[in-house]
């Protein structure tokens, strides 16, 4: 593994420094498809709620690698005989590339075409890339290895397990970095009490028990970024105004239908036919260019939708309890009487969160659940021994929302029956 001469720092607003020591390392951050990341935002649409979440993709994984960097190093010191030293390198790539496939607005894109960042980090990798060739000088099977770290199903599952797991180098960082750039302060963990107190032990990386306090708190960060930033409801808003603008532009594009503004690869978007060369001209520019032109598009729907999301118009929303499909269905109806379009003009959302899955007896499932190791060396689940963690386990059902667009509904608003408006007037 050739070091640099000299090390190379990148100054961070949440790890202070990121200490880069490897010439691999700086050669991949230094490729096109990790520059990329710096157009790709980590929060997706947030920064319509939280002004500050401005921060990008290559800021994360940054951090996510300089959390992998110190615990490794936290390994080698402490000299356990778990941690594979040959391994090093491959665990610091995984947790720099781990996001390099993810498209502009994140998740949101994702769920819009169907797509999966995972996914396309390993076409990435293994594809015609800078990446890739730089991977491959380590050794010609490196970049598979790097994949399957990725996939989750690599051989030696500690390496795994610090990029993928409960109590990751991913996780850890992005709870720290967006509680900073949202100015919340939720995700405020110990984080330096949880690195000094993780050990590889019989193919897992574990905590030991004295640290579970510290493991304690991570978990409830975790439950309340989730609740009070990941699902804000004015960021599901902007998320559902986002998925409508793809699928309106997919429905006209597959009709025909001719844009004033159209420029590739969207279209190779539109027909599931985009290579990694392709993607690769996918970020957030682009698409808000895409938006802004079709803000005059002919298509009312689509400019609308554009409007909305350019100009932060975005969908009003009411608390609902409970959701009953006839009376969808009737607003449905009622919408479409009084010259609403239902398709684009209502939308139901019920955010769920997982924040922790209990350990239960003979659950296969095992390395999605944090282990304590005791004086004694016995290994237990966290669940077991902590009142918190089995408090805030199991999955969490957030309310349901109806979103509308406010304007429109107010105008039409006296022409619904009493059973419908009254929804509406909250």
């Amino acid at each position: 593994m050739h070091t640099l001469n000299e090390e190379k720092v990148f100054k961070d607003p949440v790890h202070n420094y990121v200490h880069v020591q490897h010439s691999t390392i700086w050669r991949l951050i230094n490729t096109t498809e990790f520059q990329r990341l710096r157009r790709i935002r980590q929060l997706g649409t947030s920064y319509l709620t939280f002004h500050g979440a401005e921060h990008s993709r290559f800021s994360h994984s940054l951090g996510v690698y300089e959390i992998t960097r110190r615990i490794i190093s936290q390994f080698e010191r402490s000299g356990y005989a778990d941690w594979p030293h040959s391994e090093k390198l491959l665990a610091l790539c995984a947790a720099l590339l781990h996001d390099l496939g993810h498209g502009p607005f994140s998740h949101s894109i994702e769920e819009a075409f169907h797509m999966d960042h995972e996914e396309w980090t390993r076409r990435i990798i293994l594809g015609d890339t800078e990446v890739n060739a730089i991977l491959t000088e380590v050794a010609a099977d490196f970049p598979t290895k790097v994949a399957s770290v990725i996939a989750k199903d690599y051989v030696n599952p500690i390496v795994v397990n610090l990029v993928s797991s409960p109590l990751d180098a991913d996780r850890m960082d992005y709870l720290l970095r967006d509680a900073y750039y949202t100015g919340v302060n939720y995700g405020t963990i110990d984080i330096d009490r949880i690195l000094r107190m993780l050990r590889p032990y019989q193919g897992r990386v574990v905590v030991k028990e004295s640290g579970m306090h510290a493991v304690e708190d991570y978990l409830m960060s975790r439950y309340q970024m989730y609740w009070q930033v990941y699902f804000h409801p004015v960021t599901r808003s902007s998320e559902i105004i986002l998925r409508q603008i793809f699928r309106r532009a997919k429905e006209l594009y597959k009709d025909g239908y001719v844009f004033g503004f159209m420029v590739e690869p969207l279209p190779g978007l539109f027909e599931d036919r985009l290579s990694v060369q392709d993607y690769l001209k996918l970020d957030e520019a682009l698409i808000q260019t895409a938006f802004l032109q079709w803000t005059s598009e002919k298509d009312t729907v689509l400019s609308e939708l554009c409007c909305r999301f350019m100009h932060r118009r975005l969908y009003k929303y009411v608390e609902v309890e409970s959701v009953d499909l006839e009376m969808i269905d009737e607003i449905r109806r009622e919408f479409k009487r009084v010259g609403l379009n239902p398709e684009y003009d209502l939308e139901i959302d019920f955010p769920t969160d997982l924040p922790y899955d209990v350990f239960r007896p003979g659950d296969e499932a095992s390395q999605k659940q944090i282990l304590l190791l005791d004086r004694e060396e016995r290994l237990r689940e966290i669940s077991e021994v902590s009142d918190i963690v089995r408090s805030i386990s199991g999955i969490h059902r957030g309310k349901y929302h109806l979103y509308y667009p406010g304007s429109k509904v107010k105008d039409v608003i006296s022409s619904l029956p009493d059973s419908i408006s009254h929804i509406f007037k909250r």
